[in-house]
Formats: structure tokens, sequence, C-alpha cells
């Protein structure tokens, strides 16, 4: 459990004051993708709009953690585009993003300097101290630990609390709670709806249908890496449309 009550999160002050374009809307279109010859993104299109929580679903193999680096910039695709409101992918959109990945990666540093790091990067953007950071992730009391020493949901709140040191106003998200015991998947889970209720937009990868009933507001589904279907949470959940959604839904698909 955190060290204290989880502290309110300032609305995002991302673009404040500055020139900065919008980021959203998102636009892809033909996005592929091909390593040594086999097609693992093929022809992709997605539109993703200003605000809320978008979760990627959809059965391994189906693209959906390459999704979330090729949004980033983190993998060139080998065909198609991507557009943040009208404007090309490149390091200018790559900054104003964070990425948390299923396995936290840490300095062999203490939690604050963990932070610290993190923080010198920002560069004078607005954003909440590291003290403030700590404290809405429950770790204030745990500064001074080596980072690599704190349990698995510690950690991953750590990495989110580093993630959200750089103000983003998209945040990715790659299964930040699996193998994560209940209590540490609460935490993130409340963490993830105060940061969206704040102005940052989400999308968050997940096997989990719990998970995905609880915080989505839209569901993007891939299969063969593509979308096979896209909706709003309550409509693809009751009434999904595509044979390869309501297969996974049923248990036919695996995971």
């Amino acid at each position: 459990m955190p060290d204290t009550a989880l502290a309110p999160l300032p609305r995002t002050a991302a673009r404040a004051g500055t020139d900065a374009p919008p980021l959203l809307p998102l636009e892809v279109r033909d996005l592929t993708l091909e390593i040594g010859g086999k097609t693992l993104i093929d022809r992709l299109n997605l539109s993703l709009g200003e605000s809320g929580i978008t979760m990627v679903m959809g059965p391994n193999g189906s693209g959906k953690s390459l999704l979330l680096r090729l949004l980033h910039g983190l993998i060139a695709p080998t065909g198609g585009a991507i557009s943040w409101a009208g404007n090309p992918a490149g390091p200018a959109i790559t900054k104003r993003q964070a990425l948390v990945f299923q396995k936290p990666v840490l300095l062999r540093r203490s939690v604050a300097a963990n932070m610290d790091f993190v923080l010198r990067t920002r560069r004078g953007r607005a954003g909440p101290g590291r003290d403030a950071l700590l404290d809405r992730v429950g770790l204030r009391g745990k500064a001074a630990q080596p980072a690599r020493l704190l349990s698995g949901g510690e950690q991953q709140r750590l990495a989110l609390a580093r993630a959200l040191a750089t103000a983003p106003e998209m945040l990715f998200l790659d299964e930040p709670t699996a193998s994560l015991d209940p209590a540490s998947v609460h935490l993130i889970e409340t963490i993830v709806a105060d940061t969206a209720r704040a102005g940052t937009r989400v999308i968050f990868v997940t096997h989990d249908v719990g998970q995905a009933k609880r915080l989505a507001e839209d569901i993007v589904f891939l299969d063969r890496g593509r979308v096979a279907e896209t909706a709003p949470a309550a409509t693809f959940f009751d009434a999904s449309q595509s044979d390869a959604a309501r297969a996974y839904l049923e248990g036919r698909l695996l995971l």
C-alpha cells in the first residue's frame, strides 16, 4: 500500500504559456511495419479524439505493443502515415508524449534520484515537482530508498511518476499492471484515471477485460496487425460487431 493517501493531481499544464500547436486528434492511415519479411502491422487505420482513455485490446501477436512504439516514434514504419492534428510524427511530437513499459526500467539510484534525472529533462516546462509527483503515486516516504529494491507495484508507480514528470499531453501505457497484485492494480488505475481527468490523453494496452471495463471510454481492438473494431466501451462489451472481438471476449481467441 502507498505510504500516504494519493495526492490530487493538478490539471496538466504541458502547453500552458507555450505556442505549441494542438497534439490531437490522431490520424493513422495505412500504417505498415514489416520486419524480416513478415508483416506485423498491416495497413492499419485509426482515428482518435482529443480526450479520454482508449484501451487497446487483442490477442497475443496482434500488434498492440508495436502500435504504441510506432505512435511514440520508437520505431519507424515501413509504410503509411501518422498525423498529430495534421502534423507529421517527429521529435517535436514525441517530446510531448510519455510511454510506460510493462517492465519498469529504473536507474541504479534512489527513488528521488530517478525522479530528478527525468525532471532535469523538462527544461523549464510547467508541471508538478518531485515531492508532488511522489505524493501522487504514494512513494514520497521511500524517496531515499534504492529504486530497484521497491516491490513490483512500487517500481511501476515510480515509472508512472517519471512519465508524469514530463507533463505529457499523451500517455502511452503498455500493460503496466501485468502480474501485479490487486492492490497495486487499483492504485495504478486510480492514478491513470485521475491523469486522464486532469487533461492528459491516455492510450492503454491491456489484456484485462475487467480493467478495460473500469477505465475505458473507447476500445481499439486489434487482430493480425489491423484494427478489427473501434467502439465506445459500453458498445464494445455489450454488442461487439467484429467476429474477432466476439471470439476474444468469449474466450475463443488466445490472449
